[in-house]
């Protein structure tokens, strides 16, 4: 028997820095919510682009990326394609060990369709939810009944968990759900989450249009996780805050310091959000079918900014910046350079 200590978790910084990059497929062509913060604020651009991937331009796309950790079905609400389970299929085929989707989980209440994508190799559903309670959640997803049956979309999960599926929650954190993590946290545990995610909205989209009225501050958040994490009276709770800039989250447990995965996608050529110099090297890559690259990289590049200052911080590489549609509003004094400090662990 070893007496070896075991080894120590890996930092925040080190999974960054270590982290692999996934592939993301946008399909949804339509949503049937209406979320007060929703990043895709030109439905018209999204429902060309998606409705242009069709199932000849995703098999190229999974063909071209085999390898990848993790190819995601995305971009407004995938179940709406009636084709989902046949792509789901081709991706099993293609080798792809991790086939996950990002959903509302509305139609998941249907436990039969929950069970056909499982059956053709979904493997991880990542379900977007808002709140505990009808009157929170409806309010921000403004959609009668999107309460009920996404809980019942998670229910379905939680039945199919057995089957080897996961089970990922995403709370969209706003000023009128901030005070009641602890409360959606047990709720979502209660229904079987594997991992529950509160994610800082991207400052773009109509968060950017209704700012004002449902953006913290930065500072706000975090202190408001330190409490959760102190209440909730687990000595690991699976809850992780997610696309914060680090200086702001310094002593919360690295452990429940989530991030934004490396991602790559196709959009049309005319739909990109790329710098100009950009855009004829990744139209290359689509290789004549109209496609061009997009990475997570280029959105932080277009959307993001970072100041001298942040340089002098330990999380200087590993950081994305800050969404300048936030700073128009705050301003800079949040962000204060972590220099030499322990990390939390």
């Amino acid at each position: 028997m070893s007496d070896a200590a075991p080894a120590p978790e890996p930092t925040i910084a080190e999974r960054l820095s270590g982290r692999e990059e996934r592939i993301h497929v946008s399909i949804g062509a339509v949503c049937n919510n209406n979320c007060v913060f929703c990043m895709e604020e030109d439905r018209d651009g999204r429902y060309v682009n998606n409705s242009a991937m069709t199932a000849e331009r995703v098999r190229w796309i999974l063909e071209q990326n085999q390898g990848a950790e993790e190819v995601c079905f995305t971009s407004g609400e995938p179940t709406t394609r009636p084709e989902l389970p046949e792509l789901v299929s081709m991706a099993k085929g293609l080798g792809y060990r991790k086939i996950s989707v990002m959903t509302n989980g509305r139609r998941l209440s249907h436990l039969p369709y929950a069970a056909l994508l499982a059956k053709a190799g979904m493997n991880r559903f990542y379900v977007s939810i808002h709140g505990h309670t009808k009157k929170l959640h409806e309010g921000l997803t403004r959609t009668p009944d999107s309460f009920e049956q996404t809980a019942a979309g998670l229910a379905s999960i939680t039945k199919l968990k057995r089957f080897g599926v996961e089970l990922h929650t995403s709370t969209v954190i706003t000023d009128r759900n901030l005070p009641h993590l602890l409360d959606i946290y047990r709720f979502l545990r209660g229904l079987g989450v594997d991992q529950v995610v509160f994610n800082v909205m991207q400052a773009n989209g109509r968060a950017d249009t209704y700012f004002e009225q449902i953006f913290p501050r930065y500072t706000e958040i975090a202190a408001a996780f330190r409490r959760f994490l102190e209440d909730v009276g687990e000595a690991r709770p699976m809850a992780f805050l997610v696309d914060i800039p680090l200086c702001t989250t310094e002593g919360v447990a690295d452990f429940n310091r989530g991030y934004v995965e490396r991602y790559r996608h196709f959009d049309l050529g005319d739909q990109a959000n790329l710098k100009a110099a950009r855009a004829p090297e990744r139209a290359a890559d689509g290789r004549g079918r109209g496609l061009v690259l997009v990475t997570r990289q280029d959105l932080d590049e277009a959307e993001r900014d970072k100041r001298p200052a942040c340089e002098t911080c330990k999380y200087g590489p590993q950081c994305e910046g800050v969404w300048r549609n936030y700073l128009k509003r705050y301003g800079w004094d949040e962000f204060v350079p972590i220099v030499g400090a322990p990390n939390a662990r």
